[in-house]
């Protein structure tokens, strides 16, 4: 992709080349408030793009809407703009019943990917859905520095959010999957694709297993948000990332 970004407006500079990306507006005003002299880059369509700075290190927050389709656009033209290193900050639904509503789970190994999306990047094979390694690591690291519990292992990344019923559960715990989101099997093959470093951190907010149908949204999980984006906000910004 050589043309400038046409659903983000900012420009070249404007974006740091680390970046948070999340889903939700709030998330993003909630991270964006840990930074000092946070500046709105980009509001175009409604993927704002907020860039300050976390221990005087520059670093961007990123909305990129729901499903992956929309996140690839976000993600594709972040790297556009210079971005190597994309963390994802998300929610996602519990598959087990010991992953309770408001635990951190790090999608560590992989996500599995039964997405339209994916096939037309990769015609020909299965895409490598995993995220970088090291980066991820590195998060989790931190996270046990500061107490945090956290579970980690793959996750399934699904396009149909009202689809997602007692069989999906079923079908995708038994094949290993944590939980199920929405956006990190796309990030992690564009991140091998496009030579970027990403990984995944998501908090529970719902359980398709546990009984409680209900889905708590970012105010409601406010402290974890703010918890997990300290981790990867420091490890961001440390020399060795």
């Amino acid at each position: 992709m050589n043309a400038p970004p046409y659903h983000i407006s900012a420009k070249k500079g404007d974006v740091a080349e680390k970046a948070i990306a999340v889903g939700d507006p709030a998330r993003a005003a909630l991270i964006k408030d840990l930074l000092s002299d946070p500046m709105l880059v980009s509001e175009s369509r409604g993927f704002l793009v907020y860039t300050g700075k976390y221990r005087g290190s520059p670093i961007s927050i990123a909305v990129h809407g729901v499903g992956a389709p929309s996140a690839a656009i976000v993600f594709e033209e972040l790297g556009v703009l210079g971005v190597n290193t994309i963390v994802r900050l998300g929610s996602c639904g519990s598959l087990r019943r010991d992953i309770t509503i408001g635990s951190i789970v790090v999608a560590a190994s992989a996500a599995h990917s039964p997405q339209g999306i994916i096939s037309q990047y990769f015609q020909d094979g299965c895409p490598p859905n995993a995220p970088d390694l090291e980066l991820t690591v590195k998060i989790m690291n931190y996270m046990r520095k500061m107490g945090l519990k956290f579970y980690s292992g793959p996750v399934v990344s699904s396009d149909a959010f009202y689809a997602e019923d007692p069989s999906f559960a079923k079908k995708w715990s038994r094949r290993g999957a944590l939980a199920v989101e929405m956006e990190c099997s796309i990030l992690f093959s564009l991140g091998w694709m496009r030579g970027w470093k990403t990984a995944c951190i998501l908090v529970v907010s719902n359980s398709l297993v546990g009984g409680n149908k209900a889905y708590l949204r970012t105010e409601e999980l406010k402290d974890a948000y703010i918890s997990v984006s300290k981790a990867i906000l420091e490890v961001l910004t440390s020399n060795t990332t």
